[in-house]
């Protein structure tokens, strides 16, 4: 744990995350050449047997390949250092990563809707044994996939969330193919097809929403849904040498760094310094927020009036309301 005081304020952090994940980086690796391979074989079956169906999933994987490869290069950027010009180095990298995968995901969600309906009056005759026996193998090649993902990351890693949304999307779309393979081959019914399609369209969007909220918050900086702002600034308040605090801001850079900043009222002759560390590993300890920087005033700022604090203003609270 570091400390850096800057005359009345304080900067409180440590820097004891490991953003370095070798063992998730080598899943990302093995699954993103394995998809890569199996793409290529699934594109050849489809052009050779002439199934739409087979080739709107090697164009589903495809976009699955490119986002494995959008999650390991965020994966292996996330560990670079911070530098003068990005003081917090690279962290909203797998940030970054994550929303483009899951805007990939709904828009390769959205084609495929399209040619559904457009198949829909006119569904093409295609090989349902083939169509089936190749839909199956992408079911295998993408549960092994999220299989290895998820033991190796950290479960807290939105970039693997969104990686392992793009393999289960994957893996619903070669369920919902084979399903519609195997209603080809035994019944002939061709029209199962695009209905599969759209049902597993429907899925993919709906399994995306939470990825694209999450990475949004933190790009927006908005607090994590984890932490009540109000029981921070209370808690802060609680402090005996507190008598106020105001422009309070939570935050986060990635799923696994959260941040603060705000402003304490400290009467005059206090241990302003003192009451900056009590605060700060307070933070640290309840609420699980290791970098704070925290601004110690000695008097009310002037658009503090008795009586009348600010919106963000926290007072101190009465030991029966202070949360334990």
């Amino acid at each position: 744990m570091h400390e850096h005081p800057h005359g009345p304020g304080g900067h409180h952090h440590h820097h004891d995350h490991d953003t370095s994940d070798p063992r998730g980086r080598r899943a990302l690796s093995w699954s993103l050449g394995v998809n890569a391979g199996f793409t290529a074989l699934q594109a050849a079956v489809g052009l050779a047997a002439g199934s739409v169906a087979l080739l709107a999933d090697a164009g589903h994987n495809l976009s699955d390949v490119a986002g494995l490869a959008v999650a390991l290069w965020a994966a292996r950027i996330v560990d670079r250092p911070a530098t003068s010009r990005r003081t917090y180095g690279y962290r909203r990298a797998e940030v970054l990563a994550a929303l483009a995968n899951a805007l990939t995901v709904v828009f390769m969600a959205g084609v495929i809707a399209f040619a559904a309906v457009r198949r829909l009056g006119a569904p093409p005759d295609v090989p349902g044994l083939w169509v089936a026996v190749t839909a199956a193998a992408g079911i295998a090649v993408n549960a092994g996939s999220v299989a290895l993902i998820h033991r190796a990351g950290r479960r807290d890693d939105l970039n693997l969330r969104a990686a392992l949304l793009h393999l289960g999307a994957d893996a619903l779309a070669s369920a919902g193919v084979l399903a519609a393979g195997v209603l080809i081959w035994w019944r002939g019914w061709q029209i199962a097809d695009p209905i599969a399609a759209l049902a597993v369209a429907a899925l993919v969007v709906v399994g995306s929403w939470g990825i694209l909220r999450h990475a949004l918050d933190v790009l927006l900086e908005s607090a994590p849904s984890r932490i009540d702002t109000d029981a921070v600034g209370a808690a802060m308040a609680a402090d005996p040498d507190v008598e106020a605090v105001h422009d309070l801001h939570v935050w986060s850079l990635s799923t696994d760094f959260t941040a603060l900043s705000a402003h304490l009222v400290v009467p005059p002759g206090r241990d302003c310094h003192g009451c900056r560390r009590r605060v700060a590993g307070m933070l640290e300890k309840r609420f699980g927020i290791a970098h704070s920087t925290l601004q110690v005033e000695h008097r009310p700022p002037r658009h503090i009036m008795p009586g009348r604090p600010p919106a963000d203003c926290h007072a101190p609270v009465d030991a029966g309301e202070a949360s334990p």
